[in-house]
């Protein structure tokens, strides 16, 4: 029987890593201002400017359903629409914060294969009513990596961005797991953000080590005007900000959130290749960042989960495996060895 802790149900489920877990611990040495006017909130957020090597406004909030929410809503009106693929977590799993957040302005729902948008089903979606009694479409939002474990190459961010500048959308990124798809596609953060024409990246830290925080970052520094006051209004500016920045700089110092990202990755492609070739076992998705999206017989997921496993059961009925920096590959191979005799 396993632990309740060996488990591939989700990234979030890992705790703090070391590195930002000292950070905090440095942070509650002194006092410090309150609202964001701390040393700490300034060396993080200088610390993400360098990393993606631009001038750029970034806060910090709570989780990431404020912060996409919250940035989206800095895109446009309440009679705008924002296009995102029909299975982008904005649309599947934030109770509608961003329509929340906006007053009201509508998700247009995009299609495309392995959860990714595409130039011509955002061109449908803009080009398919343009009379006052449909919700003008003002921002498209990719998610990257996507919920179903793919990226997003440069190549298909600077294809959508000349869709998007055709219609004069803006873009904004959920980066749930931006690290990873850094990791995996082995490019600079910037090639996949504001080189490829993003106008603001919502930068997940808590599925890259930390207890909380996510950090917004604007490239297109116009759309942050006033972005503080609805973060206030929001219940998102935190009093003691530093216990949520300063972490960060334990993650940005000698590239950590990049190595936790490469480990998390590496341990799913060992599940993925461990699964692969399974007698009943297939997967559902390429294999590309932190999670395996994988076909199991129903006895063997039943069985799994009598030893002690823990997933979940995800879009189409798939078992999502997720790993995190936390994920060790001792623990890959047990859960490897539990399929490979449920199988048998």
């Amino acid at each position: 029987m396993v632990s309740q802790f060996e488990q591939f149900a989700s990234d979030n489920y890992s705790g703090v890593c070391p590195q930002a877990w000292q950070a905090m611990a440095e942070a509650n040495r002194m006092d410090e201002p309150a609202y964001g006017e701390d040393s700490w909130t300034q060396r993080a957020a200088d610390g993400l400017r360098s990393l993606f090597d631009t001038d750029c406004e970034v806060y910090f909030v709570f989780n990431g359903t404020a912060a996409n929410s919250l940035a989206l809503a800095s895109m446009g009106q309440s009679f705008h629409s924002v296009i995102c693929h029909e299975l982008a977590h904005i649309e599947t799993d934030e109770c509608g914060g961003p329509e929340y957040a906006s007053n009201g302005a509508k998700l247009l729902l995009g299609q495309g294969q392995d959860g990714k948008l595409t130039p011509d089903s955002i061109e449908h979606l803009v080009t398919k009513r343009t009379d006052i009694h449909y919700p003008k479409p003002k921002a498209l939002s990719l998610t990257q990596a996507t919920e179903v474990g793919t990226v997003y190459s440069p190549e298909e961010l600077r294809a959508i961005r000349a869709t998007a500048d055709q219609y004069g959308l803006s873009v904004h990124m959920d980066g749930a797991r931006f690290a990873n798809a850094v990791a995996a596609l082995d490019v600079h953060p910037s090639e996949i953000t504001w080189k490829a024409g993003v106008d603001v990246l919502c930068f997940s830290g808590t599925k890259n080590g930390l207890a909380l925080g996510e950090a917004v970052v604007f490239f297109n520094r116009r759309l942050a005007e006033d972005f503080e006051w609805r973060c206030k209004q929001a219940g998102q500016l935190a009093s003691k900000m530093r216990y949520i920045s300063a972490p960060w700089c334990g993650l940005l110092e000698n590239n950590v959130w990049l190595d936790n990202a490469r480990h998390a990755n590496a341990c799913a492609e060992r599940l993925a290749s461990g699964l692969a070739g399974l007698p009943g076992v297939t997967l559902r998705y390429p294999r590309q960042v932190n999670g395996v999206f994988v076909e199991l017989p129903e006895p063997v997921q039943a069985a799994l989960r009598s030893k002690g496993w823990r997933f979940y059961n995800f879009i189409g009925g798939s078992a999502r495996l997720m790993c995190s920096w936390a994920t060790t590959t001792e623990r890959v191979d047990r859960f490897l060895a539990d399929v490979r005799e449920l199988v048998r």
